[in-house]
């Protein structure tokens, strides 16, 4: 026993508690299992590689601000059939992410475009990559305020550090030209340096409608879609599959008089 406590104040003293909290447990299974100290070393070490990571994820998750917790495994494949699942597993191992490309995830509401982006950036946050997310109009607020304090080009340069950018609900509000040149300016700082997901609820051929200008709108799809995965998404919206909205009373017959 004095040999474990020994062990478990070294370890706190090094500022790995999960390791210390884990040494009973690990030190009687290494001897029931005859383990060999590099195993049991190396158990020890896992456990509290496996803590870190874990609360570094939960960290990255706070700071991303997502609009909700969403995961993958919980995304309704047998309801939203338009996207494959073997598509979404894929993305769900973030290549992407290191090869900076990104994400477009076109649809109504309620498809399970948001869903989809918010469970890929907690997987990247679990992964140890910083993750951003921000509805369209929150991100052109905070260039505006940026452009407004002479620090476009620095903000615009600090985010090209977050690998990952979600940029949600575009289209749901018609941009100003103003706007939607701050947005063609994040989408244009990050092409080929780092990866976005977009969610819209407008096809690509009504972004022109969106952002005001169809030579701009254009230049802004040319830069999303060079690398990346378009979803068409599909149907009708998950939000309202269980909601009996009845149905549209019968039109009355006019009388003839």
């Amino acid at each position: 026993m004095g040999s474990q406590a020994e062990l478990a104040h070294l370890f706190r003293a090094l500022k790995a508690p999960a390791a210390a909290r884990s040494l009973p447990k690990l030190a009687d299974r290494a001897r029931a299992e005859e383990w060999s100290y590099e195993r049991f070393v190396q158990m020890l070490l896992e456990t509290e590689v496996s803590a870190r990571d874990s609360h570094g994820g939960e960290a990255r998750i706070r700071q991303a601000r997502f609009s909700a917790r969403k995961t993958l495994e919980e995304f309704d494949f047998t309801f939203q059939r338009s996207v494959k699942k073997t598509v979404i597993e894929h993305l769900g191992q973030l290549d992407f992410l290191h090869a900076k490309d990104c994400i477009v995830a076109l649809g109504p509401p309620g498809t399970g475009k948001t869903h989809l982006s918010i469970a890929l950036g907690i997987r990247a946050c679990l992964a140890g990559h910083r993750v951003l997310f921000r509805t369209a109009t929150e991100w052109v607020a905070r260039l505006a305020d940026a452009k407004h304090d002479g620090r476009l080009e620095d903000e615009l340069a600090a985010l090209r550090r977050i690998p990952l950018l979600i940029v949600d609900e575009v289209g749901y509000i018609p941009f100003d030209p103003q706007a939607a040149n701050l947005m063609f300016a994040l989408v244009s700082s990050r092409y080929e340096r780092a990866s976005m997901i977009v969610t819209s609820n407008k096809p690509f051929s009504r972004w022109g409608e969106i952002f005001g200008d169809d030579i701009v709108a254009a230049a802004m799809i040319d830069r999303l879609v060079h690398h990346a995965e378009i979803l068409n998404l599909k149907g009708d919206s998950y939000r309202l599959k269980d909601k009996d909205l009845g149905s549209p009373p019968p039109a009355k017959t006019p009388e003839l008089g």
